[in-house]
């Protein structure tokens, strides 16, 4: 075949893709660019644990009302788990000390690179005692805006025990932050989201902390803070106070000073995706790269969870941590397979993206244990931007309702089904509401586990 045949089919095979991205563009052209031009830029600070890939969804809801993506910046601590006792160094672990320094580094660089003296703040969980300790640290200077969302405030419990961990109202560090007769720093508006008794961290019984039938000295208004304005989301639970439309609503407006002219997402027809691989260090998981792992992704069927071809990617990840670009359609269900030392292979399987994404970040899956032993297969069924609320959400693991989660105050992110080994390779079907995955059940025999992450 000639150079110029090759050409030829070349742009033949490219032609479709660029004519839907032609058409993703002028489906761009921001309708609101006027009114969100006014918005500052927004950093977003996730939860004990957790990582940058969690406010995707919220940047889509930004981005569907015109903000500019590089205008969202979603940070990653280095290690997201706080430690025991703040004062005694973990390793694989930060202290209020070490977030304090890295949201410092994060600010600092988005008014640099934006040029603007402000910046708005939104925190889940844990991500709040940053913003607050930034905002005390520098007596509101650089923060127009901060919105904290299901933020234990008044800590997840108070006792006279433990009063080095961060997250008891009686220790030091919240002490400092709620001292006086105004809990927010002058000068810098302050929202604060909490639910109407379904945080799994606001309760006033010690259930959830170890304590069943005793009390945390909390109440269901810990996160409220004396001098914000304080908002009521009703049945929401301890991370839809972030991540879910309501909660985005409330953020919106608060920041922009008028309602979002939409709630749901604008779908691309072509998505370019990115983001980490990352491990854990100690037993804890982290936000450090995960260098020598390789990570392969496949598209694969809605309807069953079957690879539909070659991988549409793969990539052997270097210390930088990066896995991408993939350039995908926004209606392709994707199965990310990550294969890492020390870890099991982990069968990701995920719904379609409806915008592009640089932190879609992938971690391994946790290590088959003795519950494992026997089991032909293993499957987890994940929820990261909220819990399983049962009589509340249609859960539904194969058919039928899970067994390993709790009713009431919703607080199971994820639920474990083990098959036989007469069942390995057949689809699994996972519901949540109105999300759909179909994974497949992969040989725990071979070490591989099988993770289908919700996205709403």
């Amino acid at each position: 075949m000639t150079m110029s045949r090759r050409r030829l089919l070349r742009l033949a095979t490219l032609a479709p893709i660029a004519a839907l991205m032609a058409r993703s563009a002028t489906r761009a052209q921001p309708v609101m660019a006027a009114a969100a031009s006014a918005l500052p830029p927004i950093v977003f600070v996730h939860g004990n644990g957790d990582y940058a890939a969690l406010w995707s969804t919220l940047l889509w809801r930004f981005e569907a009302n015109g903000a500019a993506p590089a205008r969202l910046t979603a940070l990653d601590f280095t290690d997201p788990s706080a430690r025991s006792d703040d004062a005694v160094v973990q390793a694989g672990r930060s202290s209020t000390e070490d977030q304090l320094r890295e949201i410092t580094a994060v600010i600092d660089a988005t008014r640099n690179r934006t040029g603007a003296a402000k910046v708005a703040l939104v925190g889940n969980s844990r991500g709040g005692y940053p913003i607050r300790n930034y905002m005390a640290a520098h007596d509101g200077a650089n923060v127009s805006h901060a919105v904290l969302c299901g933020v234990p405030n008044h800590g997840v419990f108070d006792w006279a025990e433990n009063p080095g961990s961060e997250f008891n109202g009686r220790g030091p560090f919240l002490r400092r932050l709620n001292g006086g007769d105004s809990e927010v720093v002058p000068g810098v508006a302050v929202l604060t989201l909490r639910s109407d008794g379904n945080d799994k961290y606001a309760q006033p019984d010690g259930g959830f902390v170890g304590r069943k039938g005793g009390p945390t000295g909390i109440t269901f208004e810990g996160p409220t803070l004396r001098g914000a304005t304080n908002i009521v989301l009703g049945q929401l639970d301890h991370r839809e106070l972030a991540f879910h439309p309501r909660a985005f609503r409330e953020i919106f407006r608060f920041i922009a000073s008028r309602e979002p002219e939409r709630i749901d997402i604008d779908p691309e027809p072509l998505v370019t995706l990115d983001g980490l691989v990352t491990g854990a260090l100690n037993g804890t998981y982290t936000n450090r790269p995960l260098a020598g792992a390789t990570l392969e992704i496949h598209r694969v069927s809605r309807e069953t969870g079957e690879r539909q071809g070659e991988p549409v990617h793969r990539r052997l990840i270097g210390a930088d941590g990066r896995w991408g670009p993939l350039t995908a359609q926004s209606d392709w269900a994707l199965e990310f397979t990550l294969a890492a030392d020390g870890y099991p292979t982990t069968h990701i399987y995920r719904s379609p993206f409806p915008r592009s994404s640089s932190i879609v970040h992938v971690r391994p899956g946790r290590a088959l244990g003795p519950a494992d032993t026997g089991a032909g297969a293993v499957l987890i069924m994940s929820r990261p931007r909220g819990y399983f609320g049962i009589p509340r959400d249609v859960v539904l693991f194969d058919g039928a309702e899970p067994g390993d989660v709790a009713h009431g105050v919703p607080g199971d992110s994820t639920s474990t089904l083990r098959l036989p080994a007469s069942e390995i390779g057949r689809p699994v079907s996972c519901v949540f509401n109105e999300e759909r995955i179909v994974a497949r059940a992969w040989p725990a025999s071979e070490n591989s586990l099988t993770i289908a992450e919700l996205t709403y």
